[in-house]
């Protein structure tokens, strides 16, 4: 067994995070940031366990300016 560094994305939905997995593809969710990123750790080791992955491709993560007209 070997582990690997892999991106979490989160956000809020009502009282729910939302977590998400882009290397992989999985996504789960919780009621804090920790449980939703412990529910995503649990959900995405039990799909590789399923679907291995070979090399993983790594997310790039930025940020731009958009004009919002209010």
């Amino acid at each position: 067994m070997t582990t690997e560094i892999l991106t979490a994305i989160l956000h809020k939905e009502d009282d729910l995070y939302i977590a998400e997995c882009p290397d992989v593809g999985t996504v789960s969710q919780g009621y804090s940031v920790e449980e939703a990123i412990a529910n995503l750790k649990e959900a995405t080791e039990l799909y590789l366990e399923e679907f291995p992955l070979g090399k993983i491709s790594r997310s790039l993560l930025t940020t731009f300016d958009a004009a919002i007209y209010a």
